[in-house]
């Protein structure tokens, strides 16, 4: 991720807090040797900088993203020419629509210092976005209902801050979180996150109080153990570590039951321009690459790859010509790379909620779908008044769309739409019509049946006229279901009509748009539930002493 950071304080050729994972054993010596096998003499060129030929060679860690003192760039950086065809080599693979730019090693040192530097991040900044990215990365493909149990291994560099990060994050998204921590930093940047974890009351577990088989306990297991600064061969306790994570993908092969492995940046234990090169490496199934790809990852073959940490400026992309994805909407990650081969039949979650008993349940399902309702709006439910609708005409051909619920009154289902839709003609010829509401978050289902009849002219009207300004003139404009030429077409409508009602307070409604009311006579409320045994309570109405009453059974799921 970062690299090292520098004093702002004493003169810029002061090197005061190495940041990347072997930098910091610069600053622990006894700690280096622990872990690390001993690494290659520097080649000669190094010594002409006599001041620095101690430090490791210049990799980074975790975020690519890190400061570097002008010493140390001018041992580590490459000629402007050397870029320009570095970027060339780097470019992607032009048939792949998603491509982005690769980094070396030191392309990613020389950003690392121009944003910590002239850009003015600071390094805990840059950890916050990268956790950040990893946990929406994880959140994005690894539901919380299936993949709860998250395993953060942490290495003592900033790698294990991006985790740590992390895992605060997927705790505030519903996921339950453990640390492995074994080689904790002594910093106040490491500390303070320690301390936030466990203000969360998330359990940090030594390397012995790992089960013997992680797959029985853990449903993720992150790897933010080594960074880019990796070098050399690892020691105890993180050998074992990695052995254990790539001997749990040889048991795939076996049919077992693993946990998936999420890598920070790249791979622990890979080369951060080579890649496994022993081929005998961790072979995770998410990258969340930061920054931009670093050039090994060229060579991740597992089903997801994500680009996090939006931040990287203008100036930044055009200097070193880097081809980065758009982020959609409000995201801090985007998948890249090709997309995986699905195997449609293997896809399925493993529904975990409270059990739905019929005791507790309302006995009048208008009230009981009020109480689910509000339960979605308040989960933060993008449109939880969203509902398939499905209809058939006299020839009995069913067709569905999506609407929007517009009212629930005492006994029925509201919404409004162009009576000369097929929706609408369809309902002309057949006044029976099926509603459903799906709630993947709170895993729910309900599903309404019943008779449709149009709702009050007045009622039509006054709803027409609560709604905006540009939405009224566009139900105009629509001829719902009709062939058009094209959308300039509806576009020269709308301005035309815009024109015509700018002065207008009261826009008339047309006659052919207008409300349904589904009065229903079968509700069913669905709770996911494991292992397929899902809740489903039905209401049917029935005659009791010339009283109109719901009976509640449930069905078999």
């Amino acid at each position: 991720m970062w690299t090292i950071l520098r004093d702002r304080i004493t003169t810029r050729t002061t090197t005061t807090m190495p940041c990347s994972f072997l930098a910091q054993f610069h600053s622990f010596p006894p700690l280096r040797s622990a872990l690390f096998e001993p690494s290659p003499p520097p080649s000669p060129h190094h010594h002409r900088h006599h001041r620095h030929r101690h430090l490791p060679p210049p990799l980074s860690s975790g975020f690519s993203g890190g400061g570097w003192s002008p010493a140390i760039r001018s041992f580590c950086s490459t000629s402007g020419c050397e870029r320009r065809a570095m970027a060339g080599r780097l470019e992607s693979c032009s048939s792949d629509p998603s491509s982005v730019s690769y980094l070396t090693q030191r392309e990613a040192a020389e950003i690392d210092e121009e944003l910590m530097g002239p850009l003015g991040f600071s390094v805990d900044q840059l950890m916050e976005l990268a956790g950040l990215s990893v946990a929406t990365s994880i959140a994005e493909v690894y539901k919380a209902s299936a993949y709860k149990r998250v395993l953060a291994i942490c290495g003592p560099g900033n790698n294990g801050g991006d985790g740590l990060v992390a895992a605060r994050h997927l705790f505030h998204f519903g996921y339950k979180p453990y640390i492995c921590y074994p080689k904790r930093t002594p910093k106040p940047l490491y500390t303070g996150l320690v301390t936030q974890l466990e203000s969360l009351r998330v359990p940090f577990l030594s390397v012995e109080d790992l089960p013997p088989d992680l797959s029985t306990e853990y449903d993720i297991l992150l790897d933010a153990v080594f960074g880019f600064s990796f070098h050399g061969a690892a020691r105890p306790p993180f050998d074992d570590i990695l052995r254990r994570l790539v001997g749990m993908r040889k048991s795939d092969q076996t049919n077992k039951k693993s946990p998936v492995i999420v890598s920070i940046d790249i791979p622990s234990g890979w080369h951060v321009e080579e890649g496994d090169i022993s081929g005998e490496g961790i072979k995770p199934d998410m990258l969340v690459s930061l920054t931009a790809p670093k050039l090994c990852a060229k060579q991740f073959h597992g089903p997801h790859h994500f680009l996090g940490g939006r931040f990287v400026p203008p100036p930044i992309a055009e200097k070193y010509n880097l081809r980065l994805p758009p982020y959609p909407g409000a995201s801090m990650c985007v998948h890249i790379g090709k997309a995986p081969q699905v195997d449609i039949s293997a896809m399925r979650e493993n529904y975990i909620s409270p059990e739905f008993h019929e005791e507790e349940v309302d006995a009048d399902p208008i009230k009981q779908f009020h109480k689910w309702f509000e339960e979605a709006v308040a989960a933060g439910l993008r449109e939880a008044n969203a509902m398939a609708l499905s209809t058939a005409g006299k020839d009995g051909k069913p067709s569905s769309r999506m609407v929007l619920l517009k009212g629930v009154d005492e006994d029925c289902f509201v919404w409004y739409t162009n009576y000369e839709s097929q929706k609408g003609r369809q309902l002309s010829e057949n006044p029976w019509a099926s509603l459903l509401f799906y709630w993947e978050s709170l895993n729910r289902q309900v599903r309404v049946e019943g008779s449709v009849e149009k709702v009050s002219n007045e009622e039509s009207e006054k709803y027409f006229h609560s709604r905006p300004h540009g939405s009224q003139i566009g139900a105009i404009v629509s001829k719902q279901s009709s062939i058009v030429p094209g959308r300039q077409v509806l576009h020269q409508q709308y301005r035309e009509l815009e024109e015509k009602f700018s002065n207008v307070n009261l826009i008339p409604k047309p006659e052919h748009w207008g409300g349904y009311r589904l009065k229903p006579e079968l509700i069913e409320f669905w709770q996911g539930q494991q292992s397929r045994l899902h809740d489903r309570l039905q209401y049917r109405p029935q005659e009791i002493d010339g009283r109109r009453v719901w009976k509640i059974v449930r069905l078999a799921p």
